[in-house]
């Protein structure tokens, strides 16, 4: 039997990209809405309530409002929110199993699953690892800098960078987030167990998709002094048997002429992690595809887990 399958908010950057990776795949029934009804609450509850998964690529509101459409007698709808609404929300799992097998057992068992926000999945695949290894302390002075695309920035920022009136500002990187108040800020601090929220300074740059998010570290205020070797040994301990998070090995980046373009996993839903630098600084580089694992491949992979099905199934990764 198919799993009925309904995306409410089909539309957006994300929806229409879970939906290209249904397109082959013959396990799924589609409910679709009709496009002038897509917005009225009486139908969408009929949509919600009739599928096994609903997919939400909706704003914080909407999707709030979405949850509330789940009839009280409904034991069978598994809701996957790609908002930032539900991240911190006590009986959400959130959505990054790579973390350790508590978050994937929470996928696994889950009616409530909170996909995780593009930079905060890269922030968490860089922190959270140094801080399980006592490596860092959790009152680390954390500052990680990021890189993405346009396209995570929603269809109007899609418009102005594709547009015909496109305003030369928008061909350089722009920084924003220039009060310290980004939105994935909270589940950065609460899901990586931080005593402080981190400075983050994320760029936006002229093309698609794809991200890198780096996290540098003095050796000398780590909880516990390694040299870059050891502590790239030491992610692939951890991320060791997962097949969306690949751990370059140590001088790897050599074969890209030691940079790093960031649009390098565009298109696809794993993710490469290096470790470079020197015994004084290291950086944690994280590169993937802000739209795959940063939004709807980590969806669907989260959706593959609750299913029991193969965790990969209907994605587009490289063994390495």
């Amino acid at each position: 039997m198919k799993v009925k399958v309904y995306i409410d908010g089909s539309e957006g950057t994300t929806g229409l990209r879970i939906n290209e990776r249904f397109a082959s795949r013959d396990d799924i029934e589609l409910l679709h809405i009709s496009s002038e009804l897509r917005k009225d609450p009486e139908e969408r509850r009929k949509f919600i309530n009739a599928s096994d998964i609903t997919f939400l690529c909706l704003p914080d509101a909407a999707s709030v409002e979405a949850v509330s459409l789940v009839n009280p007698d409904n034991d069978h709808t598994v809701i996957i929110d790609a908002s930032t609404a539900h991240r911190t929300e006590p009986g959400w799992a959130y959505g990054l199993p790579e973390l350790g097998e508590d978050f994937r057992e929470k996928i696994r068992t889950g009616k409530r699953i909170a996909v995780p926000g593009c930079y905060a999945s890269g922030f968490l695949m860089d922190v959270y690892p140094m801080i399980a290894m006592g490596l860092i302390a959790d009152d680390y002075p954390v500052c990680v800098n990021a890189l993405s695309g346009y396209s995570g920035a929603g269809k109007k920022a899609i418009a102005l960078y594709e547009g015909e009136g496109k305003t030369p500002d928008l061909f350089a990187p722009r920084m924003y987030a220039l009060s310290q108040k980004h939105k994935h800020l909270k589940e950065m601090k609460a899901v990586s167990g931080l005593k402080r929220s981190p400075l983050f300074v994320p760029v936006v740059d002229d093309y698609y998709s794809g991200m890198i998010v780096t996290f540098p570290v003095y050796t000398d205020l780590m909880k516990k002094k390694a040299t870059p070797e050891e502590v790239r040994d030491g992610f692939c301990k951890f991320f060791e048997g997962e097949d969306f998070i690949h751990v370059m090995p140590y001088g790897a980046e050599e074969e890209l002429s030691s940079f790093f373009p960031a649009n390098i996993m565009s298109g696809r839903d794993d993710v490469l992690i290096y470790v470079t630098g020197n015994e004084e600084r290291i950086l944690v580089s994280s590169i993937f595809d802000n739209l795959g694992k940063g939004a709807s491949g980590a969806a669907i992979q989260c959706m593959n887990i609750r299913l029991g099905l193969p965790q990969e199934t209907g994605l587009k990764l490289e063994k390495m």
